[in-house]
């Protein structure tokens, strides 16, 4: 029980990207429900029970009669609207990664490729909604308004089964790191990926090459600005922006895409066996978005509206899965066998409508970079804000300038940081976008039930697999791409047929890494 009570405290001094990452301020309601015969009453927290009970009802009032509601409780100084919600998840899924979705069909098949393409945003969007539903039931069991997703793996394990009340200070912690180490290298790669697409088009006219380390550098100061945008509900019109950014580039993409096509039926319905990997690794990355997921819930004025059958998740989830079937099977259709790592690569250079699509898509991942980069200020904010109590803002704002520093001069460094970024990725994203919620659904309900025949079990046993396998197979890749970057050649390992294609030399800079950065 002290054990509990420690956690419970910490998450109530611990911001959750709430009031721009202040705290959880609630732990008792503040409509009265608390008084009885003007004192106020005591409420029961308890550990889960050993048998039995029901998840949405773990802790309630002493009488027993009325249940808190969180969400009516939660206080939130700049909330944001279901439209603004939305407009952040669309471009937390709808990154540069999509590009990359015609050599995904090129591994799949035309067919299965549109299968494949609904199954793995079927599991996406199944595993953000656990998250999310274990989080709401939580809100109840510990009568705190949000929690970020280290707090919810750490209650989770915290306030479950004996045996797994131990391994809470470890879920918090791998949680933590894997966000960080995915998001803060997403970071760094998005300013690479800004230089290079500068870079091409400046160099195509002016004739004179430049160091990228100099177009990387050129960006600090914006990117600093950008970082100063104090929350998420003044980030919303900038992700607008770079919804339209995407969405003139892509427009244009379309367009040439559309010209000249031949018939479906003569193009390879379903690729070989071998390939299909590659296809869940492209895309499993580029729609992954699970490391936004709670700061966006967190910060809504509705955030019951997140889930549910026409809840923001599925709408856009929805509206996402289908731009990549059309961008994957058009892609595929227009190039065949000749199709690139990114489809922009097949566009011709000399064209001045490719070279705005490329200027496009810079400026798009521009502005999404503040987005990435909160899931990392929040992280690293919440570890260090009670020791600057005094002039807390500002500190906050130095906070904020060290670390895209720190992510700008790492890219400086290193701008061939690609491949490293691409295994944190297929390691991070795989473990926390599959795996970890399918976890913490397990310990929630552990003493509540699985449904019918354990369903729940057998769904997620499903689950498991996948995910596994989408860790596998991508670090596999990735490891081979860091051997090519630095050894020039082609590593002598036992290699599947599946990463023999031409495709794999590109996945460093072109194709994982900009999967992995749409996360």
């Amino acid at each position: 029980m002290r054990r509990q009570w420690a956690i419970l405290r910490k998450i109530m001094e611990t911001s959750n990207g709430v009031q721009n990452m202040t705290e959880l301020e609630t732990f008792l309601p503040k409509d009265g429900s608390n008084m009885k015969d003007g004192t106020a009453a005591k409420y029961k927290v308890t550990v889960a029970p050993a048998s039995g009970g029901d998840p949405e009802a773990f802790l309630n009032n002493s009488d027993g009669k009325k249940e808190w509601d969180p969400f009516k409780e939660r206080k939130i100084e700049h909330p944001t609207t279901d439209c603004d919600t939305l407009t952040h998840l669309l471009k937390a899924s709808l990154g540069t990664g999509i590009l990359a979705m015609p050599v995904a069909f090129k591994n799949s098949g035309m067919a299965l490729g549109i299968i494949f393409t609904l199954l793995v945003a079927l599991v996406c969007t199944h595993c953000a909604y656990v998250l999310v539903k274990c989080a709401h039931v939580l809100y109840k069991r510990t009568r705190v308004t949000a929690m970020s997703f280290a707090d919810i793996g750490e209650v989770a394990f915290a306030n479950g089964p004996p045996w797994g009340r131990k391994f809470s200070k470890l879920a918090r912690i791998s949680i933590l790191g894997g966000l960080f180490a995915a998001y803060f290298g997403t970071c760094s790669v998005y300013t690479v990926i800004i230089a290079q697409n500068f870079q091409q088009v400046i160099e195509h006219h002016t004739g004179s090459p430049l160091n990228i380390r100099v177009y990387i550098s050129a960006f600090l100061i914006p990117l600093i600005l950008l970082s100063w945008v104090p929350n998420l509900k003044y980030l919303a019109p900038v992700s607008m922006v770079a919804n339209v950014f995407m969405g003139v580039g892509l427009g244009i993409t379309f367009y040439y895409l559309v010209w000249d096509l031949g018939s479906p039926w003569d193009m390879p319905q379903v690729a070989p066996l071998m390939n299909w990997p590659q296809f869940f690794s492209i895309t499993i990355f580029a729609m992954e978005a699970i490391g936004v997921v709670m700061p966006l819930e967190n910060n809504m004025k509705t955030p019951q509206h997140f889930v549910g059958i026409c809840g923001v998740l599925n709408k856009g989830m929805g509206g996402v899965t289908m731009i990549y079937i059309f961008l994957g099977f058009l892609g595929y259709l227009k190039y065949g066998d000749a199709t690139l790592g990114s489809v922009t690569l097949n566009l011709p250079t000399e064209d001045y409508a490719a070279q705005a699509v490329k200027i496009l898509v810079a400026l798009a991942v521009f502005c999404t970079y503040g987005l990435q980069y909160y899931v990392c200020l929040e992280i690293v904010w919440d570890g260090v804000k009670d020791r600057f109590k005094n002039n807390a803002k500002l500190y906050e704002y130095i906070v904020r300038t060290i670390l895209t520093t720190t992510a700008v001069l790492l890219a400086v460094a290193v701008p061939t940081i690609g491949p490293f970024l691409a295994l944190i990725g297929a390691l991070c994203f795989a473990f926390l976008g599959l795996i970890i919620p399918v976890f913490i659904e397990f310990i929630v309900y552990w003493d509540v039930g699985f449904g019918p025949g354990n369903w729940v079990v057998w769904k997620n046993i499903v689950i498991l697999i996948f995910g596994f396998l989408a860790l596998i197979f991508g670090s596999y890749t990735s490891i081979l791409d860091i051997i090519k970057e630095y050894s020039g050649q082609v590593p002598d390992l036992p290699i599947p047929p599946f990463v023999e294609e031409p495709v794999v030399q590109m996945l460093g800079n072109a194709t994982m890494l900009n999967s992995t950065a749409s996360l």
